[in-house]
């Protein structure tokens, strides 16, 4: 093993039991009734492999890449390697301390200030007062909280509160930083702001592995990778190579998505109303070039919501976002219903290529501002087919034209004027 080596893994595996009950009880008084009737009947157990058998190892001064679709196991590997479950086989071996910002707010407690959540997030990570203290306005000048420092957590927007959480965790002295999906969140600014301090952390040696589905930014800062397939480790390598692996062969067509229990980049999302499903409306994913692109999302709700919006974001295959559209502010939710919403986008302008889709419950508007109630950043799949000309050929399209077919260009000739 390399001197240099700052994280190793060995042969790890978790495995979770799911439970099976043959009847569905609504009230405490059906399963007391149903016990009595069947004392002899027990749940089915199904045992699940979230990881299986990985191993691979993560060195110093090193961005390590962690790519894959949602259920691949990337979430539940960084909670292993941040201690905050423990693995059913296999070891992990640390040279030094772990950072870990796996999911906005994670080692922060709702009810305190940011100034108490700086010092409690720094003891959890094995900090000492001094320290803290020491690294203190650095962090909230990374973060731009200053004032709101007095000002409880759970009253902060999803922004404030991942500058924050990126920022305790890049400005403490530990040797291992792990980054789940964090920066999709925030403004252009602020992502570029945290994207050159993972650089920084790399050329001061700290070791990074960093997870998005962003493939240029995975591409821009790592210099290897590593991708995970229904909890194996199928692939691992310079950071292009694998990228280009996983784009041409691990990303078809996905038509419908259960995301229920994706994780999401903010613990409060979803709470009040939840995106459990999304189905694709063509046949096999694919979508023709003049056509709409048409599918049907499935929303659980807690509360009573009215003036809610849809809105969605088209990303590559390789995470470059296309573009965003927002719905009319006119979804009525109620508390305790299922609703399926019929989504359409009429003449898609997409070049031929294969796409996904985020998509996003929320409030307001981007003049106003957006308050979300649900984001899921991976969804359905689909390829988009070349347009077909007047004579029945498929039109060429060349890559550096870009990712959308824009309407003809009206051009009008003025009269002729003889210049020799």
């Amino acid at each position: 093993m390399s001197s240099d080596v700052a994280l190793a893994v060995n042969d790890l595996a978790k495995a979770y039991t799911i439970r099976h009950n043959v009847t569905d009880h609504i009230t405490l008084a059906e399963l007391a009734l149903d016990r009595i009737r069947h004392p002899f009947h027990r749940a089915e157990r199904e045992q699940f492999w979230a990881l299986d058998g990985v191993d691979f190892e993560l060195r110093e001064g090193e961005v390590l890449g962690l790519i894959g679709r949602n259920g691949a196991g990337k979430s539940t590997l960084l909670k292993v390697l941040a201690r905050i479950t423990d693995p059913t086989r296999g070891e992990v071996r640390l040279w030094g301390r772990v950072g870990s910002l796996l999911e906005v707010g994670t080692g922060f407690h709702a009810e305190l200030t940011g100034r108490e959540n700086i010092y409690l997030n720094g003891s959890i990570l094995g900090m000492g007062r001094k320290e803290i203290a020491s690294k203190f306005d650095a962090i909230v000048d990374f973060a731009g909280v200053e004032s709101f420092l007095d000002t409880p957590v759970k009253r902060y927007s999803s922004g404030m509160y991942v500058r924050l959480a990126f920022a305790v965790a890049a400005h403490l002295d530990t040797e291992i930083l792990l980054l789940d999906e964090v920066l999709a969140v925030g403004d252009g600014d602020f992502q570029a702001k945290c994207l050159g301090k993972v650089a920084e952390l790399a050329r001061s040696g700290r070791a990074v592995m960093l997870v998005s589905h962003n493939m240029v930014t995975v591409r821009q800062f790592a210099s290897r990778a590593i991708l995970l397939e229904r909890g194996a480790l199928v692939r691992e390598g310079p950071v292009g190579d694998v990228i280009g692996y996983y784009t041409d062969v691990s990303t078809g067509v996905l038509e419908e998505a259960d995301v229920s229990s994706t994780p999401r980049y903010d613990p409060n999302l979803g709470r009040r109303a939840r995106i459990t499903m999304v189905r694709l409306q063509h046949d096999q994913g694919v979508v023709g070039a003049d056509a709409d692109l048409e599918y049907v999302v499935t929303v659980q709700s807690n509360e009573d919501v009215s003036a809610v919006r849809l809105s969605q974001t088209i990303y590559t295959v390789a995470g470059i976002p296309v573009g965003n559209s927002i719905g009319n502010a006119d979804l009525e939710l109620r508390s305790g219903h299922e609703v399926d919403l019929h989504a359409s986008l009429p003449g898609h302008g997409l070049a031929p290529g294969r796409y996904y889709l985020a998509l996003g419950l929320g409030f307001g508007d981007t003049s106003s501002g957006m308050i979300d109630l649900d984001v899921v950043l991976d969804t359905v799949h689909f390829e988009v087919l070349p347009a077909v000309s007047a004579d029945g050929r498929l039109t060429t399209w060349n890559d550096s034209w870009g990712h959308v077919r824009f309407p003809p260009v009206q051009v009008t000739q003025g009269a002729s004027v003889y210049s020799g």
